[in-house]
Parts: C-alpha cells; structure tokens; sequence
C-alpha cells in the first residue's frame, strides 16, 4: 500500500466527506485541487496570511455522528510554497492516533472510539489556530449553507431588523444570525439593504462590514457602503470609514475600485489604518496598474507604517507577487518609495 504523504491522500485513502475553506484573508470555498497542487509543490498558496496558508478543514470520518473541524495554518517559504516539515509531522501524528484503517478504502473500518481521537489531535498541534469569532462565524455559515442545513436561530431576527419590518432591539442580534445572514444574500436582498446601511447603529454596521468583507457585493450595497464610509471620515470616525472600506474588498473593481483609488490618491486619508484594510481585505483591488503604486507610495510616505512587513505580505499573493516588485523595481529615484528601500539594504562597511 502507497504511503500516505499529504492532507489530500489522508482524506481521499480515508474516505472522508471534507469541505476546505480558506481561513486567511478572508473565509471562502477553497477546492481539493488547490490543496493537492498545493501540497504537491505545484503552486503557490492562493490567500497567504502572516506567512501562512490558513485553513479550515470541515469534515465527516468513519462512525463521526457530527463533523469535525481542523483549523490549520501551514507555513509557507518565501515563495509563498509549502513548507512541509510540519505538515509531515503532523501527518505522522495523525496515522500514529488513528492507525492503519485511516488508510483503509472503506471508511466504515474506522470506529468511533478511532474517530473520537481526531478532535484530540488539535491539542499542542503547532499547526493549529484559533480564528478570531467572525471567522468561526463566517466558516460555519458557509458549511451549513453549503450542506443545506439550517441556519442558526439567530437569522430570523437579523433579517427582520435589517429588512425594517420588524422593530427589534439591535443589542439582541447574534453575530452568527448576521453571518448567516450574509452568505444568503442576493441582489434583491442587498438592493433593500442598501438604504438601510445609513441608519444603523454603529455596532451593528460594524458586524455586518466584517462579514460583507468576505465576498462579492451588488452595486447599490457597495454605493451605500462608500456613502457611509466617506461620512464617517467627515466626521473623522476612523473606524466606521475602515469597516466599510474592508466591506467593499471583495466586490468587483468596477463597483469598488473607483473608491480605493479616490482614498489612495488623497494622502490626508492613508494612515496606517487605513492602508492596513487595504492590504488585509481589499487585496484583490491591488491588482490595478494604477491602485498597485499608489498603495505602495502611500505605504511608503508614512513613517509609521511597517512598509517591509507589507510589502513581503501583499507579495506573498501569486497574483501581486510581480506586480509589487515591479512596482519597487520601477520607483521614481528620490522617491519614498525609493528611500524605504535603501534603508531595508544592509549598511556597507568600508
């Protein structure tokens, strides 16, 4: 029998149901394909993170009566590939805990005292994370939606308040109903939405930013999301105007990247905040011929900025990794830009 050498060849020789999920930049649908190319060499983490591949394993194994879910975050080279050592590793652990039959090709081989000791495999992992609570709650309400099982209860007074068709004390709503919440919304929801963005209590908009932050939204809700943002920054609510600025991250350019490039052309408005919901959630928005250098002069000009903790990150991403360092490779001499870069260079000692 072929030995098992990667998270992929566990789950497909074990039989498991799994549904992977990027845990990283952002919580969305991630394949098997990119997983196994991934572990194989082939290619370069998609969403890296703080240097790592994050990622949430949602999984049914043998006699499992429920799911389990591994939160695991593998670290990259500075390539943004695999660095394998721990994942072999933990691989190691994992066939030593559950012995030959999570090799084996029926699943039904394993018990359910083999499959209890999954969830013990977490304990001093040092790929194991814990993901801040809007990602636990996007992540579960992506699964459940995905398998087509009910929402939390939170959900029916989330859509009741933000629908203004009931009158609901705002203070009552669950993050995971706002979480279930967004993974349903389509255009005709958002449409209704939209109007309703000016309106609601700080706290509130807050909590649906950072769930909207992980996928694409529809015109109007993006156009109601700048509006709020940009009053926010009239009154000089940094926070509201950087939740709103992330809400918008994943939202297609045509829709969203009219408003980056507004914020990134105005050097009164980049601090340190706001370029850092820039490069956390609005990423895909660098991809511009325009927005790319702009960030990276505005990253450059302010001196509180971690300018090569950034940069490494953002170039960690396959699809900005050459844009960025063409981007450095091509600045202006004399430049921030420029400047920043000598100072990273090793003094010459004579």
């Amino acid at each position: 029998m072929q030995p098992i050498n990667t998270l992929d060849e566990f789950f497909t020789r074990s039989g498991a149901e799994v549904s992977l999920y990027h845990m990283g930049r952002r919580v969305t649908a991630c394949s098997r394909e990119t997983l196994r190319a991934f572990e194989n060499a082939e290619q370069a983490w998609p969403e890296p993170w703080q240097g790592q591949a994050r990622l949430g394993i949602v999984f049914r194994l043998g006699a499992m009566e429920e799911p389990a879910i591994w939160f695991l975050a593998l670290p990259l080279d500075e390539q943004g590939m695999l660095s394998p050592a721990q994942r072999d590793g933990f691989i190691n652990r994992l066939l030593e805990t559950l012995g030959r039959n999570a090799a084996a090709t029926d699943p039904n081989m394993l018990d359910a005292a083999e499959t209890a000791d999954v969830d013990h495999l977490m304990k001093d992992n040092p790929l194991a994370f814990t993901p801040d609570i809007t990602f636990q709650a996007m992540l579960n309400a992506r699964a459940t939606y995905a398998s087509a099982l009910p929402a939390s209860q939170h959900l029916e007074p989330v859509e009741a308040y933000l629908s203004g068709q009931q009158a609901i004390d705002w203070q009552a709503l669950g993050l995971q109903g706002i979480a279930d919440y967004v993974v349903r919304l389509d255009t005709s929801t958002a449409d209704a939405l939209a109007p309703r963005i000016a309106a609601l209590p700080t706290s509130v908009l807050h909590s649906l930013c950072y769930c909207l932050e992980h996928q694409a939204l529809p015109q109007a809700l993006v156009e109601a999301l700048r509006n709020q943002g940009e009053q926010a920054a009239s009154s000089g609510d940094l926070e509201t105007l950087c939740a709103c600025v992330r809400s918008v991250g994943s939202s297609t350019p045509a829709y969203a990247g009219d408003w980056y490039t507004s914020l990134l052309s105005d050097s009164a408005a980049c601090g340190p905040d706001l370029v850092a919901a820039i490069a956390g959630r609005g990423w895909p928005l660098l991809e511009d011929a325009e927005r790319l250098p702009l960030f990276l002069q505005r990253l450059a000009e302010d001196e509180r900025s971690h300018f090569a903790a950034v940069v490494k990150d953002i170039a960690l991403i396959p699809r900005l990794r050459l844009p960025v360092m063409l981007t450095l490779r091509d600045a202006p001499v004399g430049s921030a830009i420029q400047s920043r870069l000598s100072a990273m260079q090793p003094s010459q000692k004579g």
